[in-house]
């Protein structure tokens, strides 16, 4: 009786991916609350109800942890079902990259990305590469190999740089001109852009 107390884990003593999970949810809070520059480990920490050393233990800094939170946070961009138009297709994709973008995780990317410096910078446009920018654009390439197959895109618009098209756009309108994509400017971009260079 006497050893066996030392095996028993104390009453809501959360561990593994229980904490792990608790720790990520109040980093991210953290980061649409007060942003990249005031978040803390000491902040994160109390917000989780654990140690600062459950958090070095798993992540040796602020921005370690800080990409974890964004890469699992982002949602996936998922498979498009063929709707049976390579413009119909590509639309719902592109509704798909804005949704991700919009999502809580996403919406914290673009802030870390906004406040941190150059040295940060790189590391987090690496989460959006594998998180959104990789995924779409192989996404982008089975979409209009499907429109190849059916008959509405042209057999040698396989180029790399026409999977490049969208991300371009999205990026460029939300980055450089800050500019939101409601479903009309997404509507636009597929009919006058994408459908008229795929086109069979």
């Amino acid at each position: 009786m006497v050893g066996s107390r030392w095996s028993v884990t104390p009453t809501g003593r959360r561990r593994g991916p229980e904490l792990e999970r608790a720790i990520l949810d109040a980093a991210l809070e953290q980061l649409s609350t007060v942003g990249w520059n005031a978040l803390t480990m000491e902040g994160v920490a109390a917000a989780a109800h654990t140690g600062k050393a459950a958090l070095y233990r798993r992540w040796p800094s602020k921005a370690d942890l800080v990409a974890e939170v964004l890469r699992t946070g982002l949602p996936p961009v998922g498979v498009i079902p063929d709707l049976g138009s390579i413009r119909d297709d590509l639309f719902r994709l592109c509704v798909r990259m804005r949704d991700v973008m919009e999502s809580r995780a996403g919406q914290a990317l673009r802030a870390v990305l906004h406040e941190c410096d150059h040295a940060h910078a790189d590391r987090f446009h690496d989460v959006i590469r594998a998180g959104l920018h990789e995924p779409a654009h192989r996404l982008i390439g089975e979409l209009v190999r499907r429109g190849i197959a059916r008959g509405d895109v042209r057999s040698d618009a396989t180029g790399p740089l026409v999977v490049d098209v969208i991300p371009a756009m999205l990026m460029y309108r939300a980055k450089v001109c800050g500019s939101e994509w409601a479903d009309p400017d997404i509507a636009e971009l597929i009919d006058q852009v994408m459908v008229p260079l795929l086109r069979a």
